[in-house]
């Protein structure tokens, strides 16, 4: 479908097809159209219109069909869409629009979010042919890339990311990215985490239940509030894994996963922001 096709759909239907509201859409192709409409220009031209270059690239992302089933169905060489992919990834991180707060936004709106929720998904990946060991989850029995993620607990907003191979603990990912944390501001996280108090006393963890032993009721109940509250990146997980590149196996070159999450984190912020 193009996009005159698809711009006849209702917006929830949009969404389901494209991973991302009209709105969005309209913003990445005024960012996207200095660079991609080449009317009139000298050199190479590509036949679809900046709309249809950004459908295949969405299309990429949220089906994740191999380079060459989307080449045939656009009527384009696999090449032009493995170079038609990489510049528009490369031009929506340029433009500034669709980037992350980062880690000193962090540290300089405190006030703003004084209680975030951290956690760690994975991506499966081929079986790398040197070094295997590293990438080995024993959580997943498979080979993964991690990706933790800090989210705001009021508003859900995705503050920042790190990455790391599979074999790496959730804990130990958190040490080797250190947060500039301030006392003030409230950690939730998961049992993956135990210790982190150490580091960061204002730090909120299940009560992890004593070997032979049971829970009471208070630290049950516990339990229960903080993962209501914590639930909010669960929730994010599952809206960037809605985007198939980053839930299915990863077939790509591992060194471009973290543009590609850090990307598709940044347009779930923008929409957001929209909906906000």
């Amino acid at each position: 479908m193009t996009y005159k096709q698809l711009s006849q759909l209702k917006p929830e239907l949009f969404k389901r097809r494209c991973g991302i509201h009209p709105q969005t859409f309209a913003q990445m192709v005024d960012v996207l159209r200095p660079d991609l409409d080449r009317t009139g220009k000298r050199g190479g031209q590509c036949k679809l219109s900046v709309e249809d270059q950004l459908l295949v690239v969405l299309e990429y992302w949220r089906e994740y069909r191999t380079q060459f089933h989307i080449a045939t169905t656009w009527g384009l060489s696999e090449s032009a869409v493995c170079r038609l992919i990489q510049k528009v990834e490369s031009r929506l991180m340029k433009s500034g629009q669709f980037r992350l707060p980062g880690k000193k936004q962090l540290y300089q709106n405190a006030n703003t979010w004084s209680v975030w929720a951290v956690d760690v998904t994975e991506s499966p990946i081929e079986r790398p042919k040197k070094k295997q060991r590293c990438y080995y989850s024993g959580k997943k029995k498979r080979h993964t890339l991690k990706a933790q993620v800090l989210v705001d607990q009021a508003t859900g907003q995705i503050i920042c990311t790190a990455f790391g191979k599979g074999r790496v603990h959730d804990f130990r990912l958190f040490k080797l990215h250190r947060l500039p944390m301030l006392p003030e501001q409230l950690c939730l996280a998961d049992k993956g985490y135990q210790g982190i108090a150490k580091l960061h006393p204002s730090t909120c963890i299940p009560t992890k239940k004593p070997r032979q032993g049971k829970l009471s009721k208070a630290e049950r109940q516990h339990n229960r509030n903080l993962a209501r509250l914590r639930v909010v990146a669960e929730h994010v997980n599952r809206k960037l894994k809605i985007f198939r590149i980053l839930a299915e196996r990863y077939r790509n070159r591992r060194k471009r996963f973290g543009l590609r999450f850090n990307l598709i984190a940044a347009i779930i912020n923008f929409e957001l922001a929209l909906s906000a």
